[in-house]
């Protein structure tokens, strides 16, 4: 057998399953045409997951802290491919605090249901409480948020119509604002889903062996009320069941899947759903720090009215996360599709891949019939001491484990210090850097360690530049490792500076765009042409 093609498969029985894991060597788009899928699904940071099933069509949203627009909508067919479609939040209330940054908060952990021909999305700011919007197209336009339960520390709703007609949700709870955390509750609702009751029964006190338990989702089947929950941290956790013939309890638990012998961490929160052919599977996340919190599907089998989650290679009822396997059985062969990342600007909507760090401002930038994106210089806050405080910043998640994006824009200046900025952002960033000083473009490489805590921008190297278009490019290698390089004419490139590893933001993975900004007020601003920004996997 040719060593090219060679394929080894370790092949073990696991007895509670009733099925064979298969670790593979072959490639992935060999595995992909031979059936198999590789975890992860989305090698992207689309955190605390949640996934639901509308006839032959699964839809997915996750958390998106202050990133706006909020809450994406993700579609599939095969539970295995993914493109963004929608987004259901297109302003963050309370907009006097989201029109600044505002790292870590806004929308955490949302839940999404199917309810009356309506689509629902819950989801919590921890500072203000549990809202909901809701759609009859999941294209939108959605609803302006609705506070359902206002209160401090509120967090990681899930929403249950009963077969009665009765609505209940259950909800965690922050420490940082709460001053409690590791318990779960339940409430009932109006029918409408639209409030609250303050009637919270507690469901579990996990302050013994479910230490941090959160991220609820709660299902019924077989006259039992489920709630999938993880606890034991993000990075260190594990996934428990509780399981109840009553709404208020009393719950048994029961851990469901852990990381074991495995390199999947956490494995954190996320979401059951069930095929058209009836099979059970089940998404949560990985925490890989730079890269953010990236997605995984697991096969979920039942045994004694209970879960097993993954591969349950000792037979203890306690899942395994499983890194290749076959793919799900939806009744017909699902659509090849990716996430969006390049972007020829060529729409006159800015790509479902970009988010600001804030409600946006109509004259940061517009896209155009013209074959690019305009950005203009816009002050920088007086407080801001470096790129943590600055709210114009547009930008997209990391795609892969590596990459490279180029992009070729004109900087259009008008006066001194005004500048555009190519930047890999997070707790540490790093950038290049295009900045008019005395009538000329200078373009260099800065970096800026612990800007969360007002670190200061370090210049790395620098160069003068020729002419206002120029290419700029960032190469990302296994463990966020980023170089930076530059060319006047599209060929030749040269590094600039020195290698640069990315760093997660404040509970969302490193992100790379661009930011045009100056000093000071003016009538006129400069701004920069951005042609195209182009990704090679």
């Amino acid at each position: 057998m040719k060593k090219n093609i060679q394929t080894i498969f370790l092949g073990i029985l696991f007895p509670s399953l009733g099925l064979f894991a298969q670790v593979s060597t072959t490639p992935f788009s060999l595995m992909s045409k031979k059936g198999f899928y590789q975890n992860p699904i989305l090698h992207s940071d689309y955190s605390d997951p949640d996934v639901i099933r509308v006839g032959d069509t699964y839809y997915m949203t996750a958390s998106s802290f202050n990133c706006i627009p909020g809450l994406p909508i993700l579609e599939s067919t095969d539970l295995v491919n993914w493109k963004q479609i929608s987004y259901a939040l297109t302003k963050q209330p309370p907009f006097e605090v989201y029109d600044k940054p505002q790292h870590g908060n806004g929308v955490w952990a949302p839940c999404i249901r199917y309810h009356n021909n309506e689509f629902y999305i819950y989801y919590p700011d921890p500072d203000f409480g549990i809202y909901m919007v809701k759609s009859k197209d999941v294209l939108g336009p959605w609803s302006s948020p609705v506070l359902v339960k206002s209160g401090k520390g509120l967090i990681d709703p899930t929403p249950l119509w009963d077969d009665d007609g009765k609505a209940y949700l259950i909800y965690a709870f922050a420490g940082s604002r709460a001053g409690i955390k590791s318990m779960l509750v339940a409430c009932t609702m109006n029918s409408e889903g639209i409030l609250a009751n303050n009637d919270e029964v507690l469901i579990i006190d996990g302050h013994q062996d479910e230490s941090t338990i959160e991220g609820p989702k709660i299902y019924k089947k077989n006259g039992y009320y489920y709630i999938f929950a993880p606890a034991g941290g993000v990075a260190t956790g594990w996934q428990t069941v509780l399981r109840s013939k009553h709404i208020f309890g009393p719950y048994e638990k029961r851990k469901v899947l852990e990381q074991g012998n495995t390199t999947i961490n956490g494995p954190h929160q996320g979401a059951w759903v069930q095929t058209q052919t009836g099979e059970d599977w089940f998404f949560h996340f990985q925490d890989k720090g730079a890269y953010g919190r990236i997605v995984h599907l697991q096969p979920m089998k039942w045994k004694d009215e209970w879960p097993i989650i993954g591969a349950d290679p000792d037979g203890d009822g306690i899942g395994e996360p499983i890194l290749t396997y076959r793919k799900p059985n939806v009744g017909k062969i699902g659509s090849s599709v990716t996430l969006k990342t390049s972007d020829e600007f060529n729409d006159t909507k800015l790509g479902l891949q970009w988010q600001w760090h804030a409600n946006p401002k109509v004259y940061w930038g517009f896209p155009s019939n013209l074959g690019y994106y305009t950005l203009n210089c816009i002050p920088k806050p007086k407080e801001a001491i470096n790129l943590w405080d600055v709210p114009n910043i547009v930008l997209q998640k990391f795609p892969a484990e590596e990459f490279t994006a180029t992009t070729k824009l004109t900087f259009n200046p008008r006066f001194d210090d005004e500048e555009v900025n190519f930047v890999i952002m997070g707790m540490d960033y790093g950038l290049v850097k295009i900045k008019q000083v005395q009538g000329k473009n200078i373009l260099s490489q800065v970096v800026c360690k612990a800007a969360d805590k007002k670190g200061i921008e370090r210049e790395i190297a620098s160069t003068s530049l020729q002419n206002n278009l120029v290419y700029l490019r960032v190469k990302v290698t296994q463990g966020g490792i980023c170089i930076f390089s530059y060319s006047e004419n599209g060929t030749d490139f040269k590094e600039i500076g020195d290698p640069f590893p990315a760093k997660e933001g404040r509970w969302i993975g490193a992100k790379i765009g661009f930011v045009a900004l100056r000093n000071g007020f003016i009538n006129d601003a400069g701004n920069v042409k951005i042609d195209w920004v182009r990704f090679n996997e």
